[in-house]
């Protein structure tokens, strides 16, 4: 059941998905996307503590109509994130703890003879759900990794040749440790790309630490925070609105034009062993609309492409072993190219 702040956001829903071929988004609407989303993310801070840059990146990504790779030591709250923000839209969540032996059929689902009814019955898998939350996704095998390539891509679901449609909004939220390599499978290009972002989460600052843990053990049994206090503002069709506008968010041909440049100069940068492809200019794009309309813009800047480009690009390029054993990382060797190649006026 939705709160009552939600009652407010009605008319504004409606609107959304009324009319989403519209060529230009209203700044009174633009202003209403803007406190909505900004609802949104201070509902997400009630639980997720710090970590704003990520909660950031996340509503990007979900605007964007996209999934997110979330990397960081164990015990930052990856799980709570995602449980958090499908709480703010009402959605429904489901986890996959991805293990060596896990089998695509535990991911989408299988097909199976029931004997009381002598019937084949379909058993639709965890991914059929608006938030999945892939947890550890480098330990399980390619195999079982590229059974979420088609409900990424497509949206859909085929089991024995017949094709179901996923939730609407959709989304993977991937996670994987960056230190325990042991035991693990390297994502595959292919999957890699699929991934609009690719996001780190850091460790919180010191007091942003003396409130995590004053709120996990004050009158409360266990370790875990818990997503009580996030309220429930709007539901899946008013997300599915604010991503047909975030598509809808103008675009400069110029802006365009960078952030091809920069992707292009991923490809032949000293440092860089190979370049971003090209679904390297449509995430920046793509990012770059999302983070222009949470911030109320009916428009996307060149500020916005670099904005997003580090978590849009760090995922596509590789490093050369020089600069790895240089200590020069993918952020660094990526704001580098970003200084180099000149941004257009707006």
């Amino acid at each position: 059941m939705l709160c009552a702040y939600c009652a407010s956001w009605n008319v504004f829903s409606e609107s959304l998905l009324m009319n989403p071929a519209a060529p230009a988004l209203p700044a009174e609407k633009l202003h209403q996307a803007e406190q909505l989303l900004a609802a949104l993310r201070g509902e997400m801070a009630k639980a997720v503590i710090g970590q704003q840059a990520v909660i950031d990146e996340v509503l990007i990504a979900l605007l964007a109509d996209a999934h997110v790779l979330i990397e960081g030591v164990p015990g930052l709250g990856k799980t709570l994130l995602v449980k958090a923000l499908a709480r703010t839209f009402g959605g429904e969540t489901r986890r996959i703890q991805f293990t060596p032996d896990l089998m695509p059929s535990d991911v989408v689902g299988h097909t199976l003879f029931d004997a009381a009814t002598a019937r084949f019955v379909t058993r639709q898998g965890p991914v059929f759900t608006h938030l999945l939350l892939a947890d550890e996704i480098n330990r399980a095998p390619a195999k079982t990794q590229s059974a979420l390539l088609e409900a990424m891509q497509e949206k859909q679901v085929t089991l024995e040749g017949n094709s179901a449609r996923l939730p609407q909004p959709f989304m993977v939220l991937a996670t994987q440790n960056p230190i325990e390599q042991e035991g693990t499978y390297p994502l595959p290009e292919a999957q890699l790309d699929r991934f609009l972002l690719k996001i780190r989460i850091d460790y919180p600052s010191e007091q942003e630490e003396v409130a995590l843990t004053r709120q996990v053990t004050q009158a409360k049994t266990g370790a875990d925070l818990d997503v009580e206090a996030v309220g429930t503002l709007v539901g899946p069709a008013t997300v599915v609105g604010l991503q047909q506008w975030a598509a809808h968010v103008t675009l400069d041909e110029r802006v365009l034009a960078y952030a091809v440049a920069v992707v292009r100069a991923s490809r032949d940068t000293p440092g860089l062993a190979s370049g971003a492809g090209p679904r390297g200019p449509i995430a920046l794009v793509r990012a770059a609309r999302a983070r222009a309309l949470i911030a109320g813009r009916g428009f996307a800047t060149p500020d916005d492409i670099k904005a997003v480009a580090l978590p849009a690009l760090r995922h596509r390029v590789t490093p050369t072993a020089e600069a790895e054993i240089e200590g020069l990382g993918t952020d660094q060797l990526l704001c580098e190219l970003l200084d180099r190649v000149p941004a257009p006026r707006i």
